[in-house]
């Protein structure tokens, strides 16, 4: 089976195929492939109360065992229903010897779901799931404005809560890089919130701005005005929390690819200032100088070049693993200089 597209992914998940013997979740946002392997696991054992029924492995304990794996597949339950065997942390393991001969079992009323990190395209744990008929890989990459926006709007209804545009607006600046932490965030903002019935952009600098990770817009903010400090402190940060530099080198394209647009639009005759605020997403209005300070600093000639390094950064980052923090680090300071000396900085 082909790995799944977006769209098909929360189907899939709520309705799993009954003949999937292997599901693979992966992706570089550990905290949606944890809340998507979760849900299939509970899925997939729903009316099942057998405590025996579901088994937790740990890869490293198959890369030294494989047999255990197609063994804990083929055990009948002692008290019927669906067996569940969920194996964690598979990023960087070889476990095809062990995932193989699950895939040729001709018997067994069992699942197997396995969380991994990024991986590569044809090769691996990636390469089986999507050529297997009985296997299925769902990618986890970091939310896009959509997935963010659903979120929020999960965790304030349940909160018998509204919220403002401008508070969902510095809520997209804030998360997105990892699922389980953004859902953390907003439901410590609605309990903060509770009782007001509407959540404020005072509300999220209160809760939110302090407590979580270092902004990735932050990050490309620092990079695209020429704030090297800024930058510096952010980079050890983010590497800190483990985010996949692929996602940062993502990220830093999108924003410049929008500058260049943004030039686009000028020449028809519209403003820096005009254009940060009707943006969509919305940009937070604190962000909103800085933004357009970007524009007037990164001219078409500056821009195009910043793109090429970047597409070139990008590449680099997914093909050779690992150098890619230290690829990323260089371009964003690269870019960074280029802004100063541009005038971004003084």
């Amino acid at each position: 089976m082909v790995a799944l597209k977006a769209a098909e992914i929360d189907r899939f998940i709520a309705n799993p195929p009954a003949d999937m013997a292997v599901i693979l979740v992966y992706g570089p946002d550990a905290g949606l492939v944890n809340e998507r392997a979760k849900a299939l696991v509970e899925i997939a054992a729903k009316g099942n109360d057998d405590p025996f029924g579901r088994v937790k492995l740990h890869a490293s304990e198959l890369a030294s065992d494989p047999q255990r794996l197609v063994d804990e597949y083929l055990t009948v339950p002692l008290f019927g229903g669906k067996r569940i065997i969920w194996v964690r942390d598979a990023g960087g393991k070889n476990l095809a010897p062990a995932v193989e001969p699950v895939l040729k079992a001709e018997s067994g009323d069992a699942l197997v779901v396995i969380e991994a990190c990024d991986l590569k395209k044809g090769t691996g744990l990636r390469k089986i799931a999507e050529s297997a008929k009985n296997a299925a890989a769902v990618p986890c990459y970091a939310d896009a404005t959509r997935d963010l926006d659903r979120l929020i709007d999960e965790e304030t209804r349940a909160a018998d809560l509204t919220i403002t545009r401008e508070a969902r607006a510095a809520l997209h600046t804030l998360l997105g890089a990892d699922r389980l932490a953004s859902r953390g965030e907003i439901a410590k903002l609605c309990l903060y919130a509770l009782g007001k019935g509407r959540v404020e952009a005072d509300d999220v600098d209160a809760v939110v701005g302090d407590a979580s990770a270092f902004a990735l817009d932050a990050l490309i903010d620092a990079a695209a005005g020429g704030d090297l400090a800024t930058l510096d402190h952010g980079l050890d940060r983010l590497g800190a929390s483990g985010l996949d530099p692929s996602v940062i080198a993502g990220q830093a394209l999108r924003r410049f690819q929008w500058l260049q647009a943004a030039h686009a639009e000028m020449e028809a005759g519209a403003n820096p200032d005009d254009l940060v605020k009707r943006a969509r997403p919305m940009i937070y209005f604190k962000r909103q100088p800085m933004v357009a300070q970007q524009i007037r600093i990164w001219t078409p000639p500056r821009v195009a070049r910043a793109l090429e390094i970047l597409h070139e950064a990008t590449f680099k980052s997914r093909t050779m693993p690992q150098l890619s923090r230290a690829l990323v680090s260089d371009t964003l300071l690269t870019l960074a200089r280029v802004a100063r000396s541009a005038g971004g900085r003084r």
